[in-house]
């Protein structure tokens, strides 16, 4: 562990929000917050020396500013602040790699719950290895207690068919701290038919379902004995799992997805599931890369 929360700033309400909810992680980890502004190169003849000026004391006085709040909300917390130059996707990746998570704002859809998720933002999950937290900006005045939302559950969707242990390492830990319900979700679509003309039976679907039951339970056991005070509620949904994770977004205090780890330099990678999850969740959305 790093020891260390990440927020970027880019100067939008939301990248503010994002640093809120940053900080009150930050305090639930009994850690430093740090904040970093990303100014980014840009394919055009160099900017003059006065333009560079100000945009430079631009960031450092967004920076001071976001500093100076977060400080009037959490005195005891320990923040640091540092402008960055480059790519930003490249250079907020960067600034992951030494942190526990990166936590970034992302807009919502008007009065529609749920994520705009912009190239930046798509591109740092695609290439962040440690775990990236997206918050959009709440809606009524902020609190802690209202940033971190900690009058709902976790929410972490499984698949079944394949290893996932870094989510479920990431979402016991997080329910642990808060003291929280973790919901573990698995949500499958039925095949319509298993012959001609003929569809899958009520009882066959139970029996599926059941068996599906009995695969999330053998996955969490191993992290439910390690986590004894956590309050585990799995639960498998007949349905498209990106619905049922939207779904249940909706009274959620954080999301839980994955995103397979790619070493290939074409395409985001960040999979159908997780890219619906972060474009119309309610809640926000901590995407945990794995193998």
């Amino acid at each position: 562990m790093a020891n260390l929360v990440t927020a970027g700033l880019d100067g939008s309400r939301e990248s503010v929000a994002a640093a809120r909810w940053a900080a009150c992680e930050a305090g639930l980890r009994g850690v430093p917050l740090a904040l970093v502004h990303v100014e980014e190169w840009l394919e055009r003849p160099p900017l003059t020396v006065a333009t560079t000026e100000v945009q430079r004391q631009w960031a450092e006085g967004l920076l001071r500013e976001a500093s100076a709040e977060i400080k009037r909300l959490y005195p005891d917390l320990e923040v640091t602040s540092r402008r960055l130059s480059g790519i930003p996707a490249t250079a907020l990746a960067h600034a992951a790699a030494s942190s526990d998570m990166l936590v970034l704002g992302s807009r919502g859809l008007g009065s529609i719950a749920g994520f705009f998720l912009g190239s930046v933002g798509a591109d740092t999950v695609a290439a962040a290895d440690q775990p990236v937290v997206l918050v959009r900006e709440p809606h009524g005045p902020a609190t802690p207690d209202k940033e971190l939302g900690t009058d709902g559950p976790i929410v972490m969707g499984v698949d079944t068919g394949r290893p996932c242990d870094a989510l479920l390492a990431f979402a016991f830990d997080e329910a642990s701290r808060r003291g929280c319900v973790l919901k573990v979700l698995h949500g499958w679509a039925p095949p319509p038919v298993i012959d001609y003309g003929s569809v899958l039976s009520f009882g066959a679907q139970e029996d599926i379902g059941r068996g599906m039951v009995t695969a999330v339970d053998d996955m969490i056991r191993p992290w439910r004995e390690k986590y004894p005070s956590v309050e585990v509620a799995p639960e498998v949904r007949i349905g498209q799992p990106a619905i049922q994770m939207v779904d249940a977004s909706r009274h959620a205090a954080l999301v839980v997805v994955g995103r397979r780890i790619r070493r290939s330099a074409y395409g985001t990678h960040i999979g159908a599931i997780t890219h619906a999850v972060l474009h119309h969740a309610a809640a926000p959305v901590a995407v945990i890369a794995h193998e």
